[in-house]
Parts: C-alpha cells; structure tokens; sequence
C-alpha cells in the first residue's frame, strides 16, 4: 500500500491505482471538477497511476493549468463534431486563430458553407459526445511517423511543424478514431467538457468558454469589434506573407529568410505608426494623445517613433509618462491580500496631472516631476517645459484610456490609441499562441537586462501583472481610436536565445518551474534567428537590448 497527502489528509491506495480514481474519492470537497493532479509537484493527467507515497494536489479549472487543459479539450470535442458532422473530405482546413474576450475565433474552409445551419449541427454533435463521455487516450510515436501521419490526416500545418522538431517522441490524442496532437494535457473523457457555446461571427464561428473566475458559467460574447479587426488584419498580413505558423517559420529561417522577414514586418510596422499618426492629425483639436497597453506591449519605443513621425507631419511632440505623476509610495492603496497596488489609479496623483496638462495647452511653462522608484518618491529637479500651439503631448501610461485620468479634458481633445503585442502566428491550424505566452517572454528578458530581475521572479509577479491588466486596461481597449499591435511574426525565434539560459535557471521544486518548464517547450517549437538584421529602433529591441532610443 502506498499513502497518498491530500491537504494534510492521509489515504492509502494500492499500486497502480490511477489518479482519476484518488480524484473521484476526493470530489465530493470541491466545487467544480478535478481536472489534473500535481504529484509531488510535477503536473500529471489523472490516467497516470500511482508508483510511490505522493503528496498530490488537485486542479480544476479555477487554476491557470486547469482551465488551458479545458480550453485544449473543449476544441478537441469541437474539431470531433466538425469532422463527425461532416465528411472528411469536404474539410479543406479548421483553424483556431484567436482568443475574443471569452470565445475562441476559428475559421473553416471546405467545399460546405459555414452558416448557422451547419454550427447548429456541430454544437448538438458536440453535446452527444459530451454525454456520451468518450475516454481521451494518448499514445507515444515516433516523429518521422507523425510528419507522414498528419500529411496523410491533410493537416499540413502539424506536418510542416514536426519536420522541424528536433525531439524523437510525440504525442497524439485521441477520441474514438479521430486523432490530433495538442500542446498541453487533456482531460480524461469528453464528459468533463460541459460548458461550452458556439455560434457564428463575421466569416467564421466562436467557441464561447467559462473563464477561470466561474468555470461553470459561459457568458454572453462581449463586441469586441476593433480588437477583432486588429487581429484579424495581422493574422491576415502574415497569411499573404506566407508565415501563418510556426513552421513555415522555420522553414524561412532554415531557407535563410529571416533577414528578410525580419525588415519586411519592421517596413509595415513602421507604416502603421505613421498611420497612428496621420490619424491623430487629421482629428484637428486633438493635441492630447493618450497611449496605453499591457506590460511588454513596447509602449515605450512606439512612443518615441510615433514622436518622429509627428515631427515628419510638422508638429512637436513631448512624450508624458504618467509614472511621474505616481503619489508617494507610501499612500498606494493595497490590494486584497495586503500587498501594495500599484497599478491601481489611486497611484496617481490625478488632481496634480490634469492641472499640469491644463497649463501646458494654455501656453503657459511648468516644471515636470520625475518619479523616483528607488525611493518611492516624486521629485522636481528643474525639468521644465512649454509648448506651441502645434506641439501635441504624447502620454502614456495603463491607465490612459480610462477617462477617470484625464477628468478635466473633453473627449473631443483626446486622441487613444491602444497598443498590444497581439501574436498573429499560431503553433498550428488547432494550437494558439496565446498573447500572454509573448509578453511574459518580452518582460523575462527585458527585467533581467534591465532590472537584475530573475526569471523565477517575474513569472512569481505576473498574475498580478495580468489582474492589474484585467481590471485597469482591457475594460477599455474599444475606447481607443487606434489599436496597435506590437508582435512582429518573427520575435519568438529571437527571444528564444534571450529567454531559454533564464528559464533554466529556475530550481525544480519551485512554483514558478512548473511554468518555466512549459514555456521552455514552447520555445523549442522554433528555430533560432540571429538578431544582428533587427534595426535599432525596433520595438524588439526595447527587450532585447541594443536600441538607439532612451528606453
């Protein structure tokens, strides 16, 4: 008999007993389903079985692991339905293309139409197998037979990726006959995937999931129309580049593209900033200028080209970071569990900031603080500073499209833009990369070069990094008159030379190896780019080292 420690409560069980039967005896303790384990400390899917005394800790879909595994699983069902419902020859290709708010945006082609027919079809299908409960297996083959398996399943996508993978193993899931590779873990049966919508949107459909805050609950799809836009344009720009995935990638690096790739993404980003500021020109009165985006988006570096490109339409820019305009540290609010938020608006000294704005479009001369973050304390070292009446001051900051910062202006004399590094390659036609996955591999490498900060130590800080996110920018994003994206196709190949070294780094045992040990798997998906092609402007740069601004 082996013990197995559940919070500190002792059980034993024979050998070999799988985890899904230890998480049905301890079920009836938590509110939603168990639906992956950590065995003294290493993530596990629950048909593994049990070889030694354990100390285990179950995982629903409130925790960050549980609830990928439930989005993995619930398209896995999805792409079931689809080829359930219709004949597998008719399908040209399904993909996955973005997260939307709480739904997944796919697209499909084939020799059917996509109407709210056929979604209705998928979704009853769907529900079948939900109730039907079909087991998810997983078997182990060899790479090269993988390559030669999904040309022949017609996923090319999967089989450019895996010509590329220098691991000898992989692994495929399966329901039923249907087979498909995932990156991540999969829940033990198609019944734990009960919360789920789909319905039609623009040319392609949306799976709807719970989020982590409620498992059980899908809300109502949330209009995201000018994030929608902005997404579908990049991934569209990269599809006419040829780069919709991570293995035409490395097949342009391996072509000894990347060179090229790499000026020809930095060319359009350099348009698209010009065109940011031609669009707040031509708003006239406009001379407040507010940017805002999530941590690693670039803010700074687009900031200052964005400062170029208004000098090249004749007017003089003053960048503004509201940073500056931080209270004292110690009169930051705190946040639920004690810890000082400072990400909070209540940071700001926002009296001081709009009397200083206000002053400055009068014409008239202030002196600029500069926030010392050394000693948490504001400071005014003789920074002065007027402007023209063809001067536009460039602000930024998280909080600068929530209209509580700038109480004092109308909103006819602000221009918001809205930057994102929102990633526009995907690992395969059914794998996303998430957009979180690429900024926390920015901000990795950008606070090690910068700040001394360990990799152990910003993955610690990142969700409160990303609830700081959730409460104070994206509420606001579809207020922007322009949104930005930052992600340039090829950067993952680059921060992968930056980012790996720092990654394995981090001890076992630690909380935070768990995720340093997933992002290192991603990672390995791409071929290395040598960075020396980069210009010194670019937005990579700002993490990677090297830039000519002052960022």
């Amino acid at each position: 008999m082996l013990s197995v420690t559940v919070n500190g409560e002792k059980r034993t069980y024979t050998e070999g007993t799988s985890f899904y039967e230890i998480a049905q005896d301890f079920q009836p303790q938590y509110e939603n389903d168990i639906l992956l384990v950590r065995a003294n400390g290493k993530l596990k899917e629950l048909h593994k079985t049990l070889d030694q005394d354990t100390e285990l800790t179950f995982l629903t879909a409130r925790s960050s692991a549980g609830h990928k595994t439930y989005e993995r699983s619930a398209i896995f069902v999805m792409l079931k339905a689809f080829y359930d419902v219709i004949e597998h020859e008719k399908i040209k290709k399904i993909r996955i293309e973005f997260a939307l708010g709480n739904g997944l945006y796919g697209e499909f082609s084939g020799d059917v139409e996509l109407d709210d027919a056929l979604l209705s079809r998928v979704k009853e299908r769907m529900e079948e197998i939900v109730r039907e409960k079909h087991p998810i297996s997983k078997r182990n083959i060899n790479t090269d037979e993988a390559v030669e398996l999904f040309g022949h399943y017609g996923m090319h996508d999967k089989e450019q990726l895996f010509t590329y993978r220098r691991a000898s193993r992989v692994n495929l899931y399966r329901i039923d006959r249907f087979e498909d590779y995932f990156y991540g873990y999969m829940v033990p049966d198609t019944g734990y995937i009960k919360y789920f919508g789909l319905q039609p949107y623009h040319k392609g459909f949306l799976l709807l999931l719970p989020g982590m805050k409620d498992p059980k609950k899908v809300e109502a799809m949330v209009p995201y129309e000018k994030l929608f836009h902005v997404l579908r344009d990049s991934y569209r720009w990269s599809s006419a580049l040829d780069v919709p995935n991570v293995g035409t990638l490395n097949r342009l690096i391996s072509e000894g593209r990347g060179g090229e790739l790499i000026l020809m993404h930095e060319a359009l980003q350099e348009k698209n900033i010009g065109k940011a500021a031609e669009a707040a020109v031509e708003q006239g009165e406009r001379r407040l200028v507010m940017i805002a985006g999530p941590s690693s988006s670039g803010k700074t570096t687009f900031s200052h080209r964005l400062a170029a490109q208004f000098y090249a339409l004749g007017y003089t820019p003053h960048p503004i970071a509201v940073d500056n305009y931080f209270k004292n540290r110690s009169e930051y609010p705190r946040d639920e569990n004690g810890n000082l938020d400072m990400e909070a608006i209540a940071c700001i000294d926002i009296g001081k900031f709009n009397e200083d704005m206000d002053r400055l479009l009068k014409g008239e001369k202030i002196e600029m603080p500069r926030f010392n973050f050394v000693t948490g304390m504001r400071e005014y070292k003789g920074d002065f500073l007027q402007i023209g009446k063809k001067d536009v001051l460039l602000i930024e900051g998280i909080h600068c499209l929530n209209d509580e910062l700038t109480y004092s202006f109308p909103k006819e004399s602000k221009f918001k833009i809205y930057i994102s590094a929102l990633t526009q390659l995907n690992i395969d036609e059914h794998n996303r990369i998430p957009t979180t996955d690429g900024r926390l591999i920015r901000r990795i490498v950008r606070d090690a070069r910068t700040r001394g900060t360990t990799a152990m130590e910003t993955i610690s800080r990142w969700g409160s990094v990303r609830r700081g996110e959730d409460k104070n920018i994206f509420p606001f994003q579809e207020e922007a008159d322009v949104m930005f994206n930052s992600a340039l196709v090829y950067e993952l190949a680059v921060l992968k030379l930056y980012a790996e070294p720092l990654l394995f780094n981090i001890p076992r045992g630690t909380e935070e190896y768990e995720e340093a040990k997933r992002l290192l798997k991603f990672l390995d998906y791409f071929l290395p780019v040598d960075s020396a092609y980069i210009p010194q402007n670019s937005i990579i740069r700002e993490f990677i080292g090297g830039s000519c601004l002052k960022v």
